[in-house]
């Protein structure tokens, strides 16, 4: 399919920026999907997934979160994140965020690089405080791309997220009583607090092996379930965390392939009904 592709400055000022992609000759607005991304920002992985969901014939859209101003700069800059993901590529995950093993690691790399990775792999590991601020931003694009975009004024939007952004997807469901289903790719489940405000049907893909995140679904579900809310929910036999990144060790090409086959079965079901009989 050919499709049009280009990065988008938004909000108010033009504050955010985000990668679009979308068929190149549909005139008509289409529904609308968010791609949100994992900690390593909107890299080639992500714009790849954001194109396969824009050849299913949506507009889909990938906010940069790490985008101020929009650009993205220092420590966050996508050139100093692959650096990073690199050298974690060659490590255990298990000693990602151990700042001792890190630094054995790093040792035998020359100054310069060593004191680069670190620094980004820091703020990538803490996250936490800009949180909100992801959030604000997700709704927020939410809302332009129902009110303002061109390609997606007056369609149903939905959400994807990858690791932050899967636990990011949840968290919009909560927020933003207008989104018609999220989907949450080995995110952290929310706070049990947040469950009673979320108004549309999630799906959530898990690998087993990740049990820092799949250990957490049962009670999710239990609790989802008890507050009346729909949820669908895979675990991948043998698959680890990140398991549909095809850039990484652990990509588990079976269970991708069936998540990816849910994912869009998700969202035909979710973003296909009719606009007007929605409140």
């Amino acid at each position: 399919m050919q499709l049009s592709t280009e990065w988008i400055r938004y909000g108010e000022q033009g504050k955010y920026r985000g990668y679009a992609a979308r068929p190149a000759f549909v005139r008509e607005p289409l529904p609308a999907v968010i791609v949100l991304q994992e900690i390593w920002g909107v890299d080639e992985h992500i714009q790849d997934v954001t194109r396969r969901i824009a050849e299913a014939g949506y507009a889909a859209f990938a906010p940069d979160l790490f985008a101020e101003g929009g650009k993205t700069e220092g420590p966050l800059a996508q050139e100093r994140i692959s650096e990073a993901k690199q050298f974690l590529n060659t490590i255990s995950p298990a000693h990602w965020r151990d700042k001792e093993q890190r630094a054995l690691a790093l040792s035998g790399l020359p100054k310069e690089m060593r004191e680069a990775i670190d620094e980004t792999l820091d703020r990538l590991f803490d996250l936490g405080g800009r949180f909100p601020a992801f959030v604000r931003q997700a709704a927020d694009t939410a809302a332009w791309l129902r009110d303002k975009y061109e390609h997606t004024t007056g369609q149903h939007v939905a959400s994807v997220g990858f690791c932050l952004g899967g636990a990011l997807s949840a968290v919009l469901a909560a927020n933003d009583r207008n989104l018609q289903g999220a989907v949450i790719f080995y995110g952290n489940a929310p706070s049990e607090d947040l469950i009673p405000a979320i108004g549309c049907p999630l799906l959530g893909l898990y690998g087993e092996l990740d049990k820092r995140i799949t250990d957490q679904v049962p009670a999710f579900a239990k609790a989802l379930r008890e507050a009346g809310k729909t949820f669908e929910y895979q675990i991948y036999d043998g698959a680890q965390h990140a398991f549909f990144n095809d850039t990484r060790p652990s990509y588990h090409v079976c269970s991708a392939r069936d998540a990816f086959v849910r994912t869009l079965d998700f969202l035909q079901r979710v973003l296909t009904r009719d606009v007007t009989a929605v409140d």
